[in-house]
């Protein structure tokens, strides 16, 4: 079921996808990370934010 409401699609998507990923665990850390809150790595990545068809 698609969201209809603006505001609330906005919310879902900030949430979905503006983090930072770990380039050594994985680890989902926030936007504003300088370092990993598990491995304490300072190797990371912003997610992939593009809209596409999944290759499989």
């Amino acid at each position: 079921m698609p969201i209809t409401d603006l505001e609330k699609k906005q919310l879902a998507q900030k949430r979905r996808l503006f983090f930072k990923i770990c380039l050594k665990c994985g680890g989902k850390n926030p936007i504003t990370a300088t370092r990993c809150r598990k491995c304490k790595k300072k190797d990371l990545r912003l997610k992939n934010r593009s809209v596409g068809v999944k290759k499989g």
